[in-house]
């Protein structure tokens, strides 16, 4: 059984930076790619970046490029998000996610993604 737990999540001030993890266990786990999701009260899930197992291949969706930064230690099998210059709209509870076999290149959509973490929750104050 895999397991991904996130961390690092809390309340920040507009401007502000967080850093989260999310540290995946299990007998034996390896992945393909990791991504960050987020939801809002209210609204979809949605996705916030994608990193592929050999840090190659990095995607971010428009509203975080140039504040948020994924990255990946695969020796540790921990996925990292640092997110700075942070907003109001930025509040919600943030997911990571693992892929655990190739499903082509889309990484956009919760639904090519094989294990989820609890969440942890991020807010922002304006």
């Amino acid at each position: 059984q895999v397991q991904l737990v996130e961390s690092g999540g809390g309340l920040v001030q507009a401007g502000g930076s967080l850093r989260l993890s999310c540290a995946a266990s299990g007998r034996t786990f390896s992945w393909v790619a990791m991504g960050w999701f987020r939801q809002a009260p209210g609204k979809e899930r949605e996705f916030v970046a994608a990193i592929t197992w050999s840090g190659s291949n990095l995607y971010y969706v428009d509203s975080v490029k140039g504040r948020f930064t994924i990255s990946r230690d695969n020796a540790k099998n921990t996925l990292y998000l640092q997110m700075n210059s942070l907003k109001p709209e930025d509040t919600a509870v943030y997911y990571c996610a693992a892929q655990t076999y190739y499903r082509g290149s889309r990484l956009t959509v919760p639904n090519v993604y094989d294990y989820w973490g609890q969440g942890t929750q991020v807010t922002v104050s304006s």
